[in-house]
């Protein structure tokens, strides 16, 4: 085999190699029933997410379940170093994994390891509980979730932020860690309570969620919500609605606070988010069936910012899933209607580029170039139909979580 071959295959993909395990007792350890990987690696190991230097590379990161105390260890049958002297180096696995990690904040000593699950097991949650709940899995295993609030007050709480959002370069694309000393940063952090054999109650970090209270004039804020992260494990099983009702709930008391946003939503998020939001208006009376059906109105608006501090656009949002929600579409007129209702709202943006070209060409500047990117009315109004049925599509999967919750 060539030198070439050799290095090739010496070439692997981190997120094939790389394996989570969140240690509950000693046993887990060598349980590969609970490891998952990595959704992504590139934050750690660069844009092509490689490891160079081994053959049958193993990478182990494991965390207790409470305080998430970290593993980082590494197997493997043969490395570069061992059998090539022309200056090739493996990459420092640990090294660079622990290059993203709070300054020694981890072993590499397994024994050493393991002695921190005695610390495990009297873990508690930090800060002062806002919300749990019980729900029975897909195997048929009830469960109990506790979600908590606390703010950077507490050093200890620091350094176990610290080790939680770790996690986020393996399972947030584009993610950053947040600066935990701000003051007007809240985390919202939840928590399994589980029973042991030995009849003792035990706490499992879950996930967790930052809000930044912005500051609006004059004496108000404006709390965003920041990042959500929720482990592998702990994923479908309705954590993340939960997270975002309990934000709602610790804000709607406060006077000062004129609505709640969300920086920069993924798909998956917002999706939760219009399922919690619609789900909270849908017994509202400007939301009600029969008024509904008359269009979007003020009401609307206000009434969701009084009552679940919801911005005037997610409002928006909110309306249109209720409204084909107690739409008729057998119903010839009550669905056009719904329809143009709709497609107005998605064609405002088209239609202001028509008014800008229009004001710029009134004053002598040439927009031919822009024009010339825009569709036709024909094309607009093939993309419109697409547009519309493709959040149809979208909505109605939104409605039936909303009749089958």
């Amino acid at each position: 085999m060539t030198l070439t071959s050799n290095l090739q295959n010496l070439v692997v993909d981190a997120v094939d190699v790389v394996e989570f395990k969140l240690i509950r007792k000693r046993e887990d350890v060598d349980c590969e029933d609970i490891a998952f990987p990595p959704a992504m690696a590139h934050q750690i190991f660069g844009e092509n997410e490689n490891i160079f230097g081994y053959k049958d590379l193993q990478v182990r990161l494991m965390y207790t379940a409470g305080p998430l105390d970290i593993y980082v260890g590494i197997k493997y049958q043969q490395r570069i170093d061992d059998y090539l002297s022309d200056g090739l180096k493996a990459d420092d696995v640990v090294g660079i994994i622990a290059s993203k990690l709070p300054d020694g904040c981890y072993y590499t000593n397994i024994d050493e390891f393991l002695k921190t699950l005695a610390k495990s097991e009297t873990f508690k949650p930090f800060g002062e509980k806002r919300c749990e709940y019980k729900l029975q899995d897909s195997f048929g295993v009830d469960r109990h979730f506790e979600i908590y609030q606390c703010d950077m007050i507490d050093n200890k709480f620091s350094k176990f932020f610290e080790r939680l959002q770790t996690f986020v370069l393996w399972f947030v694309d584009a993610a950053s860690y947040i600066d935990i000393d701000d003051p007007q940063w809240t985390f919202f952090i939840c928590y399994e309570k589980y029973k042991e054999l030995d009849g003792n109650y035990h706490y499992a970090t879950v996930g967790y969620t930052t809000v930044y209270k912005y500051y609006a004039y004059p004496e108000n804020m404006r709390p965003r919500i920041s990042q959500m992260m929720i482990l592998p494990p702990f994923q479908k099983l309705g954590i993340g609605a939960k997270f975002i009702e309990t934000i709602y709930q610790y804000f709607i008391g406060d006077s000062k606070v004129i609505d709640i946003t969300v920086e920069d939503p993924s798909d998956e998020f917002q999706r939760i988010r219009n399922y919690v939001d619609a789900k909270l208006c849908k017994d509202l009376p400007a939301f009600s069936p029969t008024v509904i059906k008359n269009g979007f109105t003020k009401d609307m608006v206000k009434e969701a910012r009084e009552k679940y501090k919801i911005n005037p656009r997610q409002c928006r949002k909110v309306y249109e899933i209720l409204r084909l929600m107690h739409t008729n579409i057998h119903n010839e007129k009550e669905y056009r209607e719904l329809r143009l209702d709709i497609k107005k709202r998605l064609n405002l943006v088209y239609f202001k580029q028509l008014r800008d070209i229009e004001k710029m060409t009134k004053v002598g500047v040439d927009t031919q170039w822009m024009t010339a990117t825009l569709p036709s009315k024909e094309e607009r109004l093939e993309q419109l139909h697409k547009e519309y049925k493709e959040l149809e599509s979208y909505y109605e999967k939104i409605i039936k979580r909303l009749k089958n919750p």
